[in-house]
């Protein structure tokens, strides 16, 4: 099998409710990405629907797909923080930020075939062009996993993406914490994970 190349992927670009029509194909991908280092991630279709259900809700949220023929092979979302979760939130309201000045960017998942091609960068212009149909949106941010350096699940050839979100001109906020619960690969209970958020100041367009 030849190795895929940018002009054979299509894009497609979803808001809100819209999410319902690829649940399926979102879940799936989610489930197949998360369960490598760093996330470990045990997932279940069930437990996807009802997440992405947060994002079906969402009027302004947003997802940009990229296909292989019929096949979803990449994916990123954003949603206003407004419209995220709790624990989502959590933290930038202890900050003392005003929730609907921010934009929460989710997953960006990308099977590793399809890596190299320059598609990361694309999920974040893609996404902060959303954001910035909202004059009320000055930041965007995301969250990252921790994991111990001598997780024994750490591949030996891991590299973490600091250095690609930093030229994206995203800074880590230590400052920013909150746990999310999902159970970790082999694992039937869910455990608490440390997310730390990395932000970035967005420009405002005048109309």
């Amino acid at each position: 099998m030849s190795s895929p190349d940018l002009l054979s992927l299509t894009y497609r670009r979803l808001e809100g409710a819209a999410f319902r029509t690829v649940f399926d194909d979102l879940a799936a991908l989610r489930i197949a990405v998360f369960y490598d280092f760093p996330y470990l991630y045990e997932g279940s279709m069930a437990y996807e629907k009802n997440y992405l259900e947060t994002y079906a809700r969402s009027e302004r949220a947003f997802l940009f797909a990229v296909y292989d023929g019929n096949q979803m092979v990449g994916a990123t979302t954003a949603i206003p923080l407004p419209d995220e979760a709790p624990e989502v939130q959590m933290p930038f309201q202890k900050a003392g930020y005003e929730l609907d000045t921010v934009f929460y960017f989710g997953e960006s998942v990308l099977l590793p075939a399809y890596r190299g091609l320059g598609l990361g960068n694309r999920f974040f212009d893609e996404r902060e062009a959303h954001a910035q149909k909202f004059a009320q949106c000055t930041m965007t941010c995301f969250c990252a996993v921790q994991r111990p350096e001598d997780h024994p699940l750490r591949p030996a050839d891991y590299r973490p993406l600091d250095e690609f979100w930093q030229k994206r001109g995203y800074q880590r906020d230590s400052s920013l914490q909150s746990e999310m619960i999902w159970p970790d690969r082999n694992e039937t209970v869910e455990t608490a994970k440390t997310m730390i958020y990395w932000t970035k100041k967005q420009v405002v367009k005048k109309a």
